[in-house]
């Protein structure tokens, strides 16, 4: 039987690298985003592998979190793998010195907006007695580093909600996953930094994670056979060894 899966966060990254992977597994996807065209990109070229529908909306925003899924068409309710992947990092200030704006912007997407969108699904998938949610951390959810405070915390938040809802759902046979990447080259630095040259020489003199590592990772968690779980897993590139710790050529 095919099944639904819906991203978040799908117009780049790894959101975008997972749909790109699912749909070679021929599974139907719900893209999500805040970028109408990207989405539209997105699912002309994916719809030469698979079945695709989109959602335009901002997972900060409760009302219309909840309007575009129940909007969903009737081929599309049922859905069986949600991918939390939206996300976000503004900043790496110390905290006396951090913007209360940026602050709000990461509880409200890295954790806020997660809770929104798994409210809005899990009542099916508990009426079902079948699914599988994935939770996209980060090793900032492992350990705290210098200047990393609140997006430390919310990336925190999100393990601790991953490991809730496994308890939770347990009794529903719901399998629940937080897969939490060290660094990965994607437009993350360059969100974070404002456009700062910074953001450019984040990844240089080393061989950071690829987007498609992690969708690679996602799947693998996915099409295990229905008694495995894989409940938490932390990956960095070889030249990682914590979030302080990188291996860079001189």
């Amino acid at each position: 039987m095919t099944k639904i899966a819906l991203i978040t966060g799908a117009t780049s990254g790894i959101g975008e690298a997972t749909a790109y992977e699912f749909a070679k597994q021929g599974i139907h996807l719900i893209l999500c985003g805040r970028r109408v065209e990207r989405l539209n990109t997105i699912k002309a070229a994916l719809e030469k592998l698979t079945v695709v529908h989109t959602l335009n909306f901002d997972i900060r925003k409760k009302n219309k979190t909840f309007k575009a899924i129940e909007s969903l068409p009737e081929a599309f309710k049922n859905i069986d793998i949600l991918i939390n992947n939206a996300g976000n990092a503004h900043g790496l200030d110390p905290i006396q010195d951090g913007d209360i704006d940026d602050w709000d912007t990461m509880i409200d997407i890295n954790v806020k907006g997660l809770l929104y969108v798994s409210k809005a699904i899990i009542p099916q998938m508990t009426e079902r007695h079948s699914g599988h949610i994935i939770n996209i951390g980060s090793s900032a959810g492992k350990e705290v580093y210098p200047k990393g405070n609140v997006y430390c915390a919310s990336k925190h938040a999100v393990l601790a909600i991953t490991e809730g809802m496994r308890l939770d759902l347990n009794p529903y046979g719901i399998k629940v996953t937080a897969i939490n990447p060290g660094m990965v080259e994607t437009e993350f630095s360059k969100v974070r930094f404002k456009g700062d040259p910074v953001a450019d020489s984040v990844y240089k003199g080393f061989k950071a994670l690829e987007a498609k590592d992690i969708a690679e990772i996602i799947y693998f968690a996915v099409s295990r056979p229905a008694h495995v779980n894989i409940a938490d897993l932390l990956v960095f590139p070889t030249a990682q060894a914590n979030s302080t710790t990188v291996q860079k050529e001189l």
